[in-house]
């Protein structure tokens, strides 16, 4: 049989798992703090510029009982209020994920993040096992690599 029909290059996604240490946990809420000051950041620009809007609709037509005013009015209102409640919603996520943070016990392992790596296969392999493949980092050192490589 030729060589190179014996073996394969396959990709996979690699599990990275960080243990949990001081310091981690001082990046990791540092990252949340920061994504909590943009979630607010982008609320204050979503709520100047619907009062913009607001103004501008209002100084562009001289009558302002007029029904086709309040109606766009009403649609800039009602786009601004939507807005707002997806960020609402991502900020409480990030106030529960940095909550969560915050109580993790050290030493503990938790999920980080994904990446993707090649690897061989050939007659007779365990696929599986070689798809399962995690690596385990303190304080972004890789301190150990689990599975088969």
């Amino acid at each position: 049989m030729d060589v190179s029909q014996s073996n394969l290059l396959l990709k996979r996604v690699v599990n990275i798992k960080a243990i949990v240490t001081p310091l981690w946990k001082e990046e990791a809420q540092k990252q949340l703090q920061n994504q909590l000051n943009q979630i607010d950041s982008r609320l204050q620009q979503l709520e100047m510029q619907g009062q913009r809007m607001v103004a501008e609709i209002q100084k562009q037509n001289p009558m302002p009982d007029d029904p086709a005013v309040n109606q766009q009015i009403g649609n800039v209102q009602a786009k601004l209020n939507q807005d707002k409640s997806k960020l609402l919603q991502q900020k409480n996520q990030t106030l529960q994920q940095l909550q969560q943070v915050q109580t993790l016990e050290l030493n503990k392992e938790v999920n980080q993040g994904q990446v993707e790596s090649f690897f061989q296969v050939a007659v007779g392999d365990n696929l599986i096992r070689k798809m399962q493949v995690e690596i385990l980092v303190r304080d972004g050192v890789v301190e150990e690599i689990r599975g088969e490589l």
